[in-house]
């Protein structure tokens, strides 16, 4: 599957997928960012669609 140049992420969906890459769930990113975890999911959400992946199970590796 192709995927988009990072530099099309914005930074804070940069930021909340290097978090989860750590393997931390989004409860913990929201405390973290001082973010809602409402938040953190539209983050992933977004930050899936641009890479070209539907689910977070596709592997992580290739996201960056």
């Amino acid at each position: 599957m192709a995927t988009r140049p990072n530099n099309e992420l914005t930074p804070r969906e940069r930021q909340v997928l290097e978090l989860l890459k750590l393997r931390w769930r989004n409860k913990e990113i929201a405390a973290e960012l001082v973010i809602s975890e409402n938040t953190v999911e539209t983050h992933v959400r977004h930050a899936l669609a641009k890479l070209g992946h539907r689910t977070r199970q596709d592997r992580w590796d290739d996201m960056f």
